[in-house]
């Protein structure tokens, strides 16, 4: 009995991941998801779910395929599938020049009607950059009495949602994080064997965490957000899916409001109401009025 997981585990490493079933599978994330899986991230694909055959006691990739092509697999892994292969990698601070931008010129110009400020981490990962957000716009709110605000951030991974919600860390990927921040917003670990941090409750509470999928034909949101951070993201779909995805993020961002994406991403050429002010940043077109 103790020799067979070790048995199915040469079983997986020998087997790999037929070209067959990689088309399944690509087709089935394209479907659920948008993303586009390009032939190239077979290894990838094949490395993150060898984890998922091992927990479910699965000899080979076919034997997964098999069951999450079933109708117990699209109720209960499919949503495991998405997690594995949509997770990526974030940082703190990411692209500093963003945030310089959001503290300078989009808060004085958009924190002034009264209402609470919104912003939107869209594709929020495991939660560095809405956390980001947060200490830019509370040191933003401690300057300006009176400015409130609150942040959204969503990802179709529910893994990930649940990592960000704990805001723990280790302590190398707080290294973006200025000193004066990391002394106000991050606690170190009572263990003094640990390495890890958490963000403090205060920052934890001013973030709303939900699932949330590209494709949805709309994201049902109650209100407009001021800034949508969608840095990233869209390089993983294919150019419609980007233009939907993007009208749908265009819509429910205020007029004035301002859309940051990532460098390697643009919107030249998309019939979309906004105007590029600065590299990968735009600003949402005010709605013209009639003399």
């Amino acid at each position: 009995m103790m020799e067979q997981p070790v048995a199915q585990a040469h079983a997986i490493e020998e087997e790999g991941l037929s070209s067959r079933d990689f088309t399944r599978l690509r087709e089935l994330i394209h479907v659920e998801t948008g993303i586009c899986l390009s032939p190239e991230k077979k290894t990838m694909v094949e490395v993150r779910l060898k984890r998922r055959l091992r927990i479910l006691n699965m000899a080979t990739y076919n034997d997964y395929c098999e069951f999450v092509f079933g109708r117990k697999g699209m109720k209960e892994e499919l949503i495991h599938l998405i997690d594995v292969i949509t997770t990526n990698k974030t940082d703190f601070f990411r692209e500093p020049a963003h945030f310089e931008f959001l503290a300078q010129k989009a808060l004085p110009e958009l924190a002034v009607n009264g209402r609470p400020f919104l912003a939107w981490s869209a594709g929020c990962s495991i939660g560095e950059e809405p956390y980001t957000m947060a200490m830019v716009l509370s040191e933003f709110a401690e300057s300006h009495p009176g400015f409130r605000f609150r942040i959204w951030a969503t990802d179709i991974s529910t893994a990930v949602l649940e990592k960000a919600q704990l805001g723990i860390y280790a302590s190398e990927t707080i290294a973006p994080v200025p000193l004066a921040l990391k002394r106000k917003y991050l606690l170190r670990s009572r263990d003094s064997k640990s390495s890890r941090v958490r963000v403090v409750p205060e920052i934890r509470k001013l973030i709303e965490f939900r699932r949330l999928n590209f494709i949805d034909s709309d994201y049902a949101l109650a209100e407009r957000a001021d800034v949508i951070f969608c840095r990233n993201v869209l390089i993983y779909f294919d150019r419609a899916t980007q233009e939907s995805i993007l009208r749908k993020l265009v819509h429910d961002l205020t007029p004035g409001g301002y859309l940051f994406v990532g460098h390697s991403e643009t919107l030249h050429d998309m019939a979309l109401p906004v105007v590029p002010v600065a590299p990968a940043l735009y600003r949402k077109a005010y709605a013209r009025t009639r003399n």
